[in-house]
């Protein structure tokens, strides 16, 4: 399912029509009128209260001062090569404005082969000089350039990146560095005061302030370059641009409190909200790729609705309202299966901390390794209970993604004979049978009788894995095969928008 959301600026004009004849009495009374009005509208606001009581003012020096050091701009080279037009399709966050939604990072330049420049932010979180950025600002780039905001220049290293939550590692050679701390993201609070950190527009180190006007947000946009991806938002008002990828967002003691990735805007440029991933996610996976060079995801192995799913599709998975986050399915073999988590249960809770949403489980769970244990609270018929579940590093397999990934091809399947198969020269494969509407008629020309023999370039023999290469697949698959009249000659077909 993808997101499509679209943001609505509303401007209110009010006009006045006068006539361009006054009598002297009418224009008398029209002034009359209008000291009326505004004599109530702007009457002085009488104030008997203690002005200490207010406190002081709210004072963003400190933590700016604090800050700033910490925060580098980072530009990126990517050696001259030829770019298509489906590459540039394929890049997660080459556009989002179209959907509301957009990256914060500066352009990568056009289609013609050449050295592509672009520019982002990032925070340094060691003295050491390792450094926290955005994927997006890094992914598919040669060279990076580290600048400090005293201007020194550095040659950066990529360290390894994590593409589910959009975050990557970046170390440059250095000591003694500023650097920023972590706060703990699960004190933020809605309403409070924060600063927005990095270099947009290609400026120097750039400050602006904003409150946390919402958490555990969910976009959908890093599905677009991960099959398993991590979301949970800190969403602010500051005033962020492209080029603030990678920078920070932090409380008045000028800690961490998130790493901006992206913007909620109709132009591409700032007109709405910014969204920052939160310091906890952030601490855990930088820590994860600086010591094992990449991220060690953890999983509980359930399907839930996602937040941005419609009252249509909830219905139509047979997702039932009530407190907490509704179980659609539970992987086999998986930490929730163990625990004795079943299809049907509301998971309320992790490790004492009430769960309302997905959004809110992922960013629990997000911050744990295969091997943790994790205290689960869940409804069960009505009946509360408890449970321990140990993580694992595998989400598992789900029967019912397996049967949804096939069922909306529209058409039925059977195996490939394998005296047949010896026949055509090929080791097996899947036939499809009955095509009726769906995904295969609505975006091919594929005819009955093609032999299925990959999926994404993965060999598949049977139904059974022909379901599993689907699930396995995301929202995009390129299904390859052969005609039998025509078995010498390859067909590929791509499919798009896999639910």
């Amino acid at each position: 399912m993808t997101l499509k959301q679209s943001l609505a600026a509303i401007l209110v004009v009010a006009a006045t029509s006068v006539g361009s004849v006054w009598g002297y009495s009418q224009y008398q009374q029209k002034q009359s009128d209008t000291s009326r009005i505004e004599s109530n509208l702007f009457k002085p606001v009488s104030y008997t209260g203690d002005p200490a009581a207010d406190g002081p003012a709210v004072d963003f020096e400190k933590a700016a001062t604090k800050a700033v050091p910490a925060v580098v701009h980072i530009k990126t080279l990517t050696k001259a090569k030829q770019t298509t037009s489906r590459d540039m399709e394929d890049n997660p966050f080459r556009d989002f404005f179209g959907d509301g939604f957009g990256d914060l990072f500066g352009g990568r330049g056009n289609m013609q082969p050449q050295v592509q420049r672009a520019s982002g932010s990032g925070v340094i979180v060691s003295a050491d000089g390792y450094i926290v950025t955005n994927n997006h600002v890094v992914d598919g780039a040669d060279e990076f350039t580290v600048t400090l905001s005293n201007n020194k220049t550095y040659k950066g290293k990529l360290i390894g990146k994590d593409p589910s939550s959009d975050l990557a590692v970046v170390k440059i050679d250095a000591s003694n560095l500023s650097f920023m701390n972590f706060a703990n993201s699960d004190d933020v609070h809605l309403g409070q005061w924060v600063l927005a950190i990095g270099y947009p527009l290609n400026l120097d180190a750039t400050v602006t302030s904003g409150i946390v006007s919402a958490k555990s947000r969910s976009l959908g946009i890093n599905s677009r370059q991960s099959k398993a991806p991590l979301e949970a938002f800190i969403q602010t008002d500051a005033a962020i641009n492209p080029g603030n990828s990678g920078g920070a967002l932090v409380n008045l003691d000028g800690d961490l409190i998130g790493i901006n990735s992206a913007i909620a805007s109709p132009t591409g440029s700032y007109a709405g909200y910014g969204y920052a991933i939160p310091s906890n996610m952030v601490k855990k996976i930088a820590a994860d790729i600086i010591k094992y060079g990449s991220a060690k995801r953890a999983y509980l192995g359930v399907m839930y609705g996602s937040d941005q799913m419609s009252d249509e599709d909830r219905a139509k998975n047979n997702i039932k309202d009530g407190d907490g986050v509704y179980v659609m399915d539970v992987a086999k073999n998986s930490a929730a299966e163990e625990a004795g988590i079943q299809k049907g249960d509301f998971i309320t809770g992790i490790n004492g901390a009430p769960i309302a949403t997905g959004t809110q489980l992922i960013e629990k769970i997000a911050i744990m390794r295969p091997g943790d244990k994790v205290n689960i609270t869940y409804r069960h018929n009505g009946v509360e209970k408890n449970a321990t579940a140990t993580l694992k590093g595998e989400s598992g397999t789900y029967a019912s993604i397996k049967e949804q990934a096939v069922d909306q091809l529209g058409a039925s399947f059977e195996n490939l004979d394998s005296q047949k198969a010896s026949r055509l020269g090929i080791a097996g494969g899947v036939v499809i049978k009955n095509l009726q509407q769906g995904v295969l008629t609505d975006q091919t020309r594929i005819k009955e009788g093609f032999i299925i023999t990959k999926i994404n370039n993965q060999r598949v023999s049977s139904v059974d894995g022909l379901k599993q290469a689907l699930a396995n697949a995301g929202s995009s698959a390129i299904i390859s095969g052969i005609y039998p009249d025509h078995p010498e000659r390859e067909y590929r077909y791509a499919l798009n928008d896999l639910q």
